[in-house]
This record gives C-alpha cells, sequence and structure tokens, in this order.
C-alpha cells in the first residue's frame, strides 16, 4: 500500500485552474503588472463577461489573482511576483507550438514589439531583458554560473545608476526568470524590478499603448550605452 503525498491534491487544483485556455489568456495578460477590469480581461480573451467571472471568480479563489472593488468595477490583478514566475516559466516550458499566422499587419507588429521588449510582470522581458542581462554579466555586475547573483560590483552600480534596490523583504535580490521568446533567463527580483521601474520612471523605456510591450527611448539608447556598452541595434 503506497502513501499518497500530501501535495498530490494541491499540485492537482493548481494544474486544473490553469487547464483552461481562457484563465491561461487571462494570466498572461495580467503578467503587464497592472489591474485589469473584468470587461477588459473578457474583451481580451473573447468571451462573454458572464463566462469570464465565473473564471476570474476560481482563479482569485485559488490564490492565483487578487482583486477589488471600486464602484461597479471589479479590478483583478496578480496575486503576487511568484504567481508571475510560474506563469511566465510555464509559458516559456510550453514551446513555441504550432505556428500561427498573423490575421494582420497590427497583430503582426504587435507580436513583433512583444519580442523585442516588454514587461513580465514588474521587470524586462524579451530581447531587452536579454540585453540587459547579458550585459550585467559580461562587465562583472551580474553572475550567472551558479544562479543569478549580483557582486559588489553590481551592487555599486545600481547605485550609481541611481537604481535604489529596496531590500529586507522575503523576495529575492536577484532571479533567472525563464524567458518565452528567448528561452533564455532574465534578470528578476527586486533588482530586475527596480530596473524596469526606473527605466520607464526616467524615459529610457516607455511603454506601447496599452499592452506588455516597451521600447527603448533614443535616451535609453544613449545611457544604456553608456552605462553597460550594449549597442543600439541590440536595443531596437
Amino acid at each position: 500500500m503506497t502513501t499518497r503525498d500530501s501535495q498530490a491534491p494541491r499540485l492537482a487544483r493548481l494544474a486544473g485552474l490553469l487547464a483552461d485556455e481562457t484563465r491561461a489568456a487571462c494570466l498572461l495578460a495580467l503578467l503587464d503588472g497592472r489591474a485589469w477590469t473584468a470587461g477588459e480581461l473578457a474583451r481580451h480573451a473573447g468571451v462573454a463577461a458572464s463566462t469570464l467571472s465565473e473564471h476570474l471568480g476560481k482563479l482569485v479563489a485559488g490564490g492565483l489573482l487578487s482583486e477589488e472593488r471600486q464602484g461597479r468595477h471589479r479590478y483583478v490583478r496578480l496575486a503576487d511576483a511568484r504567481v508571475a514566475q510560474l506563469v511566465e516559466e510555464l509559458a516559456a516550458h510550453a514551446g513555441p507550438g504550432d505556428v500561427v499566422r498573423p490575421r494582420g499587419l497590427r497583430e503582426s507588429s504587435a507580436g513583433s514589439a512583444m519580442a523585442r521588449g516588454r514587461t513580465c510582470y514588474d521587470h524586462l522581458a524579451g530581447r531587452l531583458g536579454i540585453a540587459l542581462t547579458d550585459a550585467l554579466a559580461l562587465r562583472g555586475l551580474l553572475r550567472v554560473d551558479t544562479g543569478f547573483a549580483l557582486t559588489d560590483a553590481g551592487v555599486e552600480w545600481f547605485g550609481a545608476a541611481g537604481i535604489v534596490l529596496e531590500r529586507g523583504g522575503r523576495r529575492p535580490l536577484v532571479r533567472a526568470c525563464l524567458d518565452w521568446t528567448e528561452r533564455r533567463p532574465h534578470l528578476a527580483g527586486v533588482a530586475g524590478a527596480a530596473l524596469c521601474r526606473h527605466a520607464l520612471d526616467v524615459g529610457w523605456c516607455v511603454r506601447i499603448g496599452s499592452s506588455r510591450a516597451v521600447k527603448v527611448t533614443a535616451v535609453g539608447e544613449r545611457v544604456l550605452g553608456e552605462l553597460l556598452g550594449i549597442e543600439e541595434r541590440a536595443l531596437r
């Protein structure tokens, strides 16, 4: 007679929450780190509001989303950074799957923009995220050989660049997050979030519309070239 692992039912429930295309679409959309209304997610997922509401209830009850209400609007966001990491890494492990042709120029452009640079919850991903990670590693600011770790020089670099690293919480200072388009790890954790926030605040990067896509500005190209030696072509 075998003894069932006590974690098995919990894992099965979690897998069940993720094993639905509409719920998966919502979780991927919420990787932009912002709160969405139920109506916005319903339109994004292409389902009726009543259907979406049922899905959101399951995700909230399962601890994957948090919600708040303002008037008649219901806002939801990913529960925390751990959920974002889970979703992003599962998307990467899922693989590219069948190649689906974009339905038009707008969809093709949006996909290209996401691959070029985007936010992954609260840090930078895509080719932009990989370029930053590689540059930090090349200059001895980030160790990537035995897991991600900032070197002493790396901590000093963040301070010199005016990027505040907020310590003291349970979140790791740095961690590797598997990029689902590049299939390589990019920088996440406290440092990744601080770098992303600073880049948006000072105008090194700007968001493209209401999506997760971001692009590097002319100022960002110049500054990142000076600070990390990244060539302009790697940021476009």
